[in-house]
């Protein structure tokens, strides 16, 4: 019996400046994970990817990440993906520089 596909987002690794990046459902790229796109298709899933992976010159190891639904969009399922949104694990660059 197939496994029931789980929604996803993609996400990568903005290549400049090495922060967390998702891409949305407008074929932009946000380092916000409540922008991204959540694909409920598995055919639309592996789409997204390849599209991703066509943008080399920008972004590096994208990947499909499980996802659920949100009240603001897309939530991390995993503990490695909510870790990433966050940013850098030091304070001194990146998403947690403001904080």
């Amino acid at each position: 019996m197939a496994r029931k596909f789980t929604p996803k987002v993609v996400t990568a690794n903005d290549l400049l400046d090495g922060d967390v990046i998702y891409l949305t459902a407008t074929n932009e790229w946000s380092r916000d994970h409540a922008d991204a796109q959540l694909i409920e298709d598995e055919a639309l899933a592996e789409e997204r990817l390849a599209h991703a992976a066509g943008d080399f010159a920008r972004l590096v190891g994208p990947y499909l990440a499980d996802a659920v639904a949100g009240e603001n969009g897309p939530e991390p399922v995993h503990f490695r993906e909510a870790f990433r949104t966050r940013g850098p694990s030091n304070y001194n660059h990146g998403k947690q520089a403001e904080a």
